[in-house]
């Protein structure tokens, strides 16, 4: 053990000078390109997650919840498809593209049915319709396509870190960074906005142009998740409750870095239990996130229902 640590150590310090040539190739272009995805599109996910119950004051909105993630999944299926079959590559900027636009549009549906009914309830049952439709269409396609696509979309469909390229981590990352930027800069009118919109309004914030560049933000960080990884259930969800927990604070200054590093530790952790827990069988990293967020959400419903009847 401490000889493969050792292995590890000086491979990643570029000193590796002894022992088996493959810990280079495995390390270097297996392991660590799936351990940065992990950290950095599991931290994205958690920062959409958190500034999609921002922008709903819903505590259980999320890109997975809100059907977001499948209308990302389903658009890049249909491009995957497309473009794949008359011969054509499709490039980690183009499914990213997709993506987004698959995301964009299921957030516009689910923004427009928030304007009316104001019931947590509805507008989470509703994206969850949309997302089981989203992804009945994503299978339907998946029917009709090549062999050769059916395996592509079938893992990737799954949600996985694993097949991660150090190009496909610095285009997630580039990304990833454009988007985490923007919501620090978004982070003083966040907190006037949880104050209330009257309140947020007054002091100078421009309402159409927050929400839109609230989505917007969300929507980059929830495509770049699906582009490269899929679907990912919970995450974003479940990570703001914890840190809102943990540090017992909903300032934004706060919230925003902290979600990106518990989305990434949580990601990691999951990509872990999911190579180890039935090796050499992998599971999808969605059934870990699951089953260790679902509970979380649960127990905040619970406790919302328990004021309420307070």
């Amino acid at each position: 053990m401490i000889t493969l640590l050792l292995a590890v150590v000086s491979v990643l310090l570029g000193t590796a000078a002894w022992g088996d040539p493959s810990y280079t190739t495995i390390i270097m272009n297996i392991r660590l390109p799936r351990m940065l995805a992990a950290l950095i599109l599991g931290g994205a996910l958690s920062v959409s997650g958190y500034l999609l119950q921002v922008f709903f004051a819903n505590p259980i909105a999320g890109p997975f919840v809100l059907g977001i993630s499948s209308g990302a999944k389903l658009v890049t299926a249909l491009a995957f498809i497309v473009l794949m079959s008359g011969g054509f590559h499709l490039s980690s900027l183009e499914l990213v593209i997709a993506s987004f636009i698959g995301a964009s549009i299921v957030t516009f549906a689910v923004l427009m049915i928030s304007r009316r009914t104001r019931r947590m309830s509805v507008l989470v049952l509703a994206g969850v319709m949309i997302g089981y439709i989203c992804a009945a269409l994503t299978d339907f396609l998946i029917t009709f396509a090549d062999d050769q696509d059916i395996v592509n979309l079938h893992n990737w469909s799954m949600g996985s870190f694993s097949g991660m390229s150090m190009q496909n981590v610095g285009i997630a990352a580039l990304l990833t960074l454009i988007a985490m930027a923007g919501s620090m800069i978004l982070s003083k009118p966040i907190g006037a906005y949880l104050t209330g919109e009257e309140y947020a309004r007054s002091v100078g914030v421009n309402i159409p142009l927050f929400r839109f560049l609230l989505i917007l933000v969300s929507s980059l960080l929830s495509a770049t998740v699906t582009a490269f990884a899929g679907p990912i259930s919970f995450v974003g969800v479940a990570v703001p409750h914890l840190m809102r927990r943990f540090f017992k604070t909903s300032k934004p200054q706060t919230m925003i870095p902290s979600c990106f590093l518990g989305g990434a530790a949580f990601c990691l952790l999951s990509d872990l239990l999911a190579r180890l827990l039935f090796a050499p069988t992998e599971l999808s990293i969605s059934s870990v996130t699951a089953v260790l967020g679902a509970p979380v959400v649960i127990v905040v419903l619970m406790g919302r229902a328990g004021r309420a009847h307070e």
